[in-house]
């Protein structure tokens, strides 16, 4: 059984039969990562943030959660350089790391394509709704049907479900994207980016930014009497200021901001499309990264000197931004532009979801009939409406902020384990022999005791090949760095207020985990690394991997304990689906298939049998974040 956890899909490093040019420049790449991560997060996250969260600091939120991103994007990177072909997260933990992994990962980027939809179908509703006199489609659907758990929204959103429904439908039979939706998506997007930041900073006033607690005593008065404040539990305003929620409100809020920049990994997959992936992908992601966290400094920063941040209207800040300061004009810009930015948002955003369903039912790791392909249409047709469906349910039932947060919890989990990855396979022996001894170090090999382990630990022989031996080192010395990284971001978390104090209990628990988080970095840094040869390496290992780990741990655990409820649910959902397809022997036999596949081929290279299309229906699906002109056959990529 462990064998089955951690078996790899098998893919020969040396093919390379792929028919996609190198033609992708610097350029080219920052635009795509600019188009595939700007979306809803610019039209709700900046005031949603502001108004519970960080305030007029959500500037700084963003810079937190900005700086996050470089790192994942880095370690996706690399990740990515270590598969032939181009494909996503969950392909490169299958090929790289083992089964359990890539099946985790995997059922975190469905859940992160599911809330991407709900997110974009729920903002989509709070901006049409903002169209209405004193949002009366919200109060027509309060009441039709009230719910009332403490655990959902207050009511059933019948226009989310029905928007996610009906794009469903177009997707299931057929309907291709269009390269010229991104484009158009992407310069509308830019476009009010840009109104908003201009036309906002006429109105702007740097007051609201150093508001006095005492100002806090009548908010109705200071919100010109508007009822976006008004709520059936009483709402915390803080202390004013720029940081009426403190250090801990900013840190909460990039754990919620992170999600503005979700998207970025679509750089990491162009290597095989890249000019010169080793300089471009990391520029790329970078200047990506620093542009799209400027349109959010830029919005943040208008926004919450428009608008007090208690003020905001966490649905659709930006036209009630225009609406409070009198410039109705620019409130039906913002709303226009928003809508049919939403619109072709929506529709990009359900593109990847029945790809990866797809790919891990063809791959044994889902029920069998998610993997059928219509004859007709040619599209999964039984994964895209399950998961259209469930996705227009989440939108019905959950609060966007709510949505938001699972979906960051869900990604940041999956960029953790790439971070993992990342780390294990840089010190790990290569299994094709590129790190094959000549004998020097088979004293190393005698075995690991306590009378040696200082010298093993911290690689005191200065040895330049990996071993067997310091591979399954290594790999317990990042788990601990991981348990050490949980430790003590929990104490920074939840023992805030107590360092603030100046606890010395808490202080020296802080700083005896960060010690020994540094100890495993030194070890692991003396570590010999593996020669294999990738298009792009992270640089600074293990320390920015390391850091990244530190950071994706930090900012899930400051998100709220129903996140953290529902992401548990969620993962226990996908352990018993995943325990069912493994009794049921379906997954054994596809991979006994594979490896069939693979060893033909390595006795025939010149043959042509194509390992990802065993057990699978050839079907063409065109990927959302690349070109409009790459199709991808099977499971290759997915």
């Amino acid at each position: 059984m462990t064998f089955k956890l951690f078996r790899r899909k098998l893919v020969d490093r040396d093919e390379r039969s792929t028919e996609l040019n190198r033609v992708l420049s610097t350029v080219d790449l920052t635009l795509l990562g600019i188009g595939g991560t700007l979306g809803i997060g610019i039209y709700v996250l900046a005031g949603s943030v502001a108004k519970s969260s960080a305030g007029p600091a959500v500037i700084l939120s963003f810079f937190v959660a900005a700086f996050a991103s470089v790192l994942a994007g880095l370690c996706y990177a690399e990740f990515g350089a270590r598969v032939p072909k181009a494909g996503s997260a969950y392909v490169y933990s299958y090929v790289c790391v083992g089964e359990l992994i890539a099946f985790i990962v995997g059922w975190n980027l469905i859940m992160e394509y599911v809330i991407g939809v709900a997110s974009v179908a729920k903002g989509y509703s709070g901006y049409v709704d903002s169209l209405t006199h004193n949002h009366s489609m919200k109060a027509a659907f309060e009441s039709v049907y009230q719910v009332d758990t403490g655990f959902t929204a207050h009511y059933f959103d019948f226009f989310a479900f029905g928007i996610t429904f009906v794009l469903t439908l177009i997707l299931a039979f057929g309907v291709k994207e269009s390269s010229l939706f991104n484009n158009v998506f992407t310069s509308l997007n830019l476009i009010v980016v840009t109104f908003v930041i201009i036309a906002g900073a006429i109105f702007a006033s740097p007051s609201n930014w150093f508001i006095k607690p005492e100002e806090l005593e009548d908010p109705l008065k200071m919100c010109k009497n508007e009822t976006v404040i008004t709520s059936s539990k009483p709402m915390d305003l803080g202390n004013g200021g720029f940081a009426p929620f403190g250090f801990s409100g900013i840190m909460k809020g990039a754990a919620t901001c992170f999600y503005g920049f979700v998207g970025f990994d679509c750089i990491a997959t162009t290597g095989e499309e890249a000019k010169n992936p080793q300089r471009s992908i990391p520029l790329a992601i970078i200047f990506s990264l620093i542009f799209i966290f400027l349109a959010y400094f830029g919005i943040s920063t208008v926004l919450t000197m428009m608008v007090p941040y208690f003020c905001q209207d966490a649905d659709a800040p930006l036209p009630f931004a225009f609406q409070f300061v009198g410039f109705h004009e620019g409130r039906w810009v913002v709303i226009t532009g928003a809508i049919f930015g939403l619109s072709t948002s929506l529709l990009g955003a359900m593109f990847p979801m029945p790809r990866v369903i797809y790919a891990m039912a063809s791959d044994g790791l889902l029920f069998a009939f998610l993997a059928k392909v219509h004859p007709r249409f040619q599209t999964p047709l039984v994964a895209t409406f399950i998961g259209g469906i469930f996705g227009g349910l989440m939108a019905a039932l959950f609060d966007l902020e709510a949505l938001i947060d699972m979906m960051s919890i869900g990604t940041l989990t999956a960029y953790t384990l790439v971070a993992v990855c990342v780390l294990i396979l840089r010190y790990r022996k290569d299994d094709q022999g590129v790190d094959d001894a000549d004998g020097s170090e088979a004293l190393f090999e005698q075995g690991f005791s306590l009378s040696r382990a200082p010298s093993i630990i911290f690689n005191a022989a200065n040895l330049g090949l990996p071993t067997e031996l310091t591979s399954r080192l290594t790999q317990w010395i990042v788990v601990t760095y991981c348990i050490f990284s949980v430790a003590f971001c929990a104490v920074a978390v939840f023992a805030v207020e107590q360092l603030e104090q100046g606890d010395r209990f808490f202080l020296a628990l802080g700083a005896i985990f960060l010690t020994l988080m540094i100890t495993c970095l030194v070890s692991l840094s003396r570590q010999p690394v593996s020669r294999v040869k990738l298009s792009f390496k992270v640089p600074l290992v293990p320390l920015i991997p390391g850091f990244s780990i530190m950071a994706n741990i930090y900012l899930i655990m400051e998100l709220s304990g129903q996140t953290w409820i529902r992401f548990a649910v969620w993962m226990l959902l996908g352990f018993i689906i995943y325990g069912a397809c493994l009794c049921s022997g379906r997954t054994d036999q596809i991979y006994k298939a594979a490896e069939e596949a693979y060893q033909k081929k390595r006795r025939h290279p010149a043959g042509k049998v194509s390992i990802a299309s065993i057990g699978n229906t050839q079907i063409e699906l065109h990927d959302h974040k690349r070109n409009g002109n790459s199709n991808i056959k099977g499971s290759n990529g997915y």
